[in-house]
């Protein structure tokens, strides 16, 4: 099945990409991929600080996964597929679409204003071209009714 990945966080502009991915899906009969990704944490001296704060993170990148997941069900009635990861953004992304080959596109989209967003800026940087699906960048600043439109 052409499976839709799209990396969840905390930014406005991730909430679009899900929901672009969702409506492409839908139509094209396809899924969609929800990843959450845990980045590395800074050094704690103190294990039991350590452990909290990986625990915390962990569970926050869970509840934005299953939040975007009923996002996606409600949108266009699919049941997306969760995965957290822990790591550095690009280094999981490109290991993921590296080990599932029904990841069809990497939907991204950009920051409505300022820098782009740092998955966008490596994957359309220096590393452009190579992965082996397309990257799909949704701009940050479109209108809802446009970005239903286009999907």
């Amino acid at each position: 099945m052409r499976t839709y990945l799209v990396v969840i966080d905390d930014s406005p502009e991730a909430n679009l990409a899900l929901r672009f991915a969702a409506r492409r899906a839908a139509r094209t009969g396809g899924g969609v991929a929800v990843l959450a990704i845990i980045p590395p944490q800074d050094f704690v001296a103190f294990g039991g600080v350590q452990a909290t704060i990986e625990a915390e993170a962990r569970e926050h990148a869970e509840q934005l996964a299953e939040s975007a997941a009923k996002a996606i069900e409600e949108e266009a009635s699919i049941k997306a597929q969760i995965m957290i990861k822990s790591g550095k953004p690009a280094e999981v992304v490109r290991e993921v679409i590296g080990d599932q080959d029904e990841i069809a596109a990497l939907v991204l989209a950009t920051a409505a204003s300022g820098a782009p967003g740092p998955l966008v800026s490596h994957f359309t940087g220096q590393d452009a071209g190579t992965l082996p699906c397309p990257v799909m960048l949704v701009p940050g600043g479109i209108d809802i009714a446009r970005l239903d439109a286009l999907s």
